[in-house]
């Protein structure tokens, strides 16, 4: 049976990290959609049609409440939860009355919106047996999801907060599986990344040295050729020459 699930909030980390979180420890969900605003959402529900969602209350272009005004008329409400930092009565009984089955104040830990949405699944096309993924298949998963982010954007002014950030876990933590995973440091590996592409622009050889520095996410010509020389054995000038 495939299932449907739409996560819409304005806050990146929050929307980010539930979907984050709901991949890494079950796969009953097919197809996890993501909106940044009240219109995005909307337009997910009328296209794809969802069959639940996790819907903020304030969000830009449209609100929570009237998404599912929209959806009602349309008659495409999914099963819909809300997530609201807003402890109002009145929009509570809106959302309810409009259709909403729960009402859930943040902060709202990623375990129990797991547990809501298998819940919702559950009541809507039936209990199914959940395979956990293991610690060490998740702490793998964490990892992989890092890297490519890293390898993605390693030419911006990328910090290991940054990263962690968009895997929905702490900086700390991420280090750590850097360190035990790769045996080096979250630093070290994004230089590396750097310097592999610094020797593609190097051998192009029509950019001067602080220029493929730049490109590659070095803010100081000196230091990316004290890097190039620790990782390569010799400088830029030195690797260049060499593979002309």
């Amino acid at each position: 049976m495939s299932i449907k699930l739409l996560i819409a909030d304005d806050e990146d980390t929050i929307r980010n990290g539930i979907a984050k979180y709901i991949q890494l420890h079950t796969d009953r969900f097919d197809k996890i959609y993501l909106a940044a605003n009240g219109r995005e959402a909307l337009d997910i529900i009328l296209r794809d049609k969802p069959d639940i969602m996790f819907l903020d209350v304030q969000m830009p272009l449209m609100t929570g409440i009237e998404v599912m005004q929209e959806a009602r008329r349309a008659d495409a409400l999914p099963f819909t939860m809300i997530l609201s930092a807003y402890e109002e009565f009145r929009y509570c009984q809106q959302a309810l009355r409009l259709g909403a089955k729960e009402y859930l104040l943040k902060p709202v830990r990623s375990s129990d919106i797991l547990q809501m949405a298998n819940h919702a699944a559950d009541e809507l096309f039936g209990a199914v047996e959940q395979v956990r993924i293991q610690p060490t298949e998740e702490k793998n998963y964490l990892v992989r999801l890092a890297k490519e982010y890293v390898e993605e954007h390693y030419y911006e002014n990328l910090m290991l907060a940054d990263v962690a950030q968009r895997v929905g876990i702490s900086a700390g933590y991420l280090s750590t599986l850097f360190q035990k995973q790769l045996s080096k440091g979250f630093v070290d590996y994004l230089n590396e990344i750097r310097i592999e592409h610094a020797c593609a622009y190097l051998l192009q050889n029509h950019l001067k040295t602080y220029e493929v520095a730049y490109k590659v996410g070095f803010k100081d010509e000196k230091y990316f050729s004290k890097v190039f020389k620790r990782i390569k054995g010799q400088t830029p000038s030195e690797y260049r020459k060499q593979n002309q």
